[in-house]
């Protein structure tokens, strides 16, 4: 599971999934922190993926993995 860059908190995957939909350039702040977490790009590459297969979406909790900056798929 991903983990915070900051403090290592542990993300679970109901707080994955909000960092994954969370509107381009936001983020999402760490629960024990406070510091926005963003997916990486290789992460957003994944979830790409995912969109494909359905079968893929129920591995896609332990491949993504965050950023504490912003990072563009370009």
């Amino acid at each position: 599971m991903a983990r915070c860059m900051n403090c290592q908190y542990k993300f679970n995957t109901k707080e994955l999934l909000a960092v994954s939909v969370a509107i381009h350039g936001k983020g999402k702040p760490c629960p024990n922190c406070g510091v926005n977490q963003y997916m990486s790009r290789k992460s957003q590459f994944y979830l790409s993926l995912g969109n494909i297969s359905l079968l893929f979406v129920l591995f896609l909790p332990f491949l993504i993995r965050l950023s504490d900056q912003e990072e563009s798929m370009r």
